[in-house]
C-alpha cells in the first residue's frame, strides 16, 4: 500500500528552484533512502513530507490523503502521524531524557499513566532505560541519538523522517546505530524516509534507493538495482 505520495512537486526559495517537478511514491513498511550530495534537495523532501514547508506546485498525499498542495498546506504536521529525527538531533538542554520524550505525548494530551507507560516502553525499546534523569549534556553522541530515536518513536508513527541523524557520528559508532535503527524498523514496522550524502549508508539501510541532484530524481530503485548503475556508471568513467 502507497504511504506516501509526492506528485509533480517543485519548490523554490528566493527563485531559485529547489526542486523541479519530482514525483515519488513511498510503500507502507519500506525504507525509502534518498541520497544525494549537500543542497540537492534531500531535506527540502523531507520538510515537504513533515508539513514544515509547503509545495509551490504539486501535491502530497499522506495514507491516501492530500495533505498539502499549490502552496497550501491542508494538513499541519501534528496531524500527519510522523515521527522526525533532526540532523542536529533538536534536543531541549534543558529537559531531562524523560522530559523530551514526554513532550509530545503530551501535546496529544494523552494521561499521565499513558505517558508513563509509552516513554518506560520506548526507553526499554532504544536501551535507555537507566537514563531517564539525565539531561542531554550528560550523555555521549550515540546516547543523545537514541534519545532522539526514543522520542519520535514514542508518538508511536506510521511514517519516521530521518535527516541526515548518524553524520556527526564516527564511523564505528554509525554503523552500530545503522544496525539498531534496522533492528527497531523490523520491530515496529513504520515506514522510513530517510535522508543521506553517504553511499555506503545508504546501501546498508534501505529498501529502496532515490538518488537526487539539483532538485531533479535521477535514478530510483532497489539497492541492487543502484548499486549495479554506479558501477556502471564508474566503468564507463575509467
Amino acid at each position: 500500500m502507497k504511504i506516501v505520495d509526492i506528485n509533480s512537486v517543485s519548490k523554490f526559495y528566493n527563485g531559485r528552484k529547489a526542486l523541479d517537478n519530482i514525483s515519488l511514491e513511498i510503500d507502507e513498511g519500506e525504507r525509502t533512502v534518498i541520497l544525494g550530495p549537500s543542497g540537492c534537495g534531500k531535506t527540502t523532501i523531507l520538510r515537504l513530507i513533515a508539513g514544515f514547508i509547503s509545495p509551490d506546485t504539486g501535491g502530497i498525499s499522506i495514507a491516501g490523503e492530500m495533505v498539502s498542495r499549490n502552496g497550501r498546506i491542508i494538513k499541519p504536521p501534528e496531524q500527519r502521524n510522523l515521527g522526525m529525527v533532526f540532523q542536529d538531533l533538536a534536543l531541549w538542554p534543558h529537559l531531562s531524557v524523560k522530559g523530551n520524550i514526554e513532550f509530545g505525548l503530551k501535546a496529544k494530551g494523552l494521561p499521565k499513566i499513558e505517558r508513563k507507560r509509552r516513554i518506560q516502553e520506548t526507553l526499554n525499546l532504544v536501551g535507555m532505560a537507566g537514563y531517564a534523569d539525565r539531561r542531554p549534556g550528560e550523555l555521549s553522541g550515540g546516547q543523545q541519538q537514541r534519545v532522539a530515536l526514543a522520542r519520535a518513536l514514542v508518538l508511536e508513527p506510521k511514517v519516521l523522517l530521518m535527516d541526515e541523524p548518524l553524520s556527526s557520528l564516527d564511523l564505528e559508532l554509525n554503523i552500530r546505530l545503522r544496525k539498531e535503527i534496522l533492528r527497531l524498523q523490523e520491530k515496529l514496522g513504520f515506514t522510513m524516509v530517510y535522508i543521506t550524502h553517504d553511499r555506503d549508508e545508504a546501501f546498508d539501510i534501505a529498501t529502496k534507493v532515490v538518488t537526487i541532484n539539483k532538485g531533479r530524481i535521477e535514478y530510483k530503485g532497489t539497492v541492487e538495482k543502484i548499486q549495479k548503475h554506479f558501477k556502471d556508471a564508474f566503468s564507463k568513467s575509467i
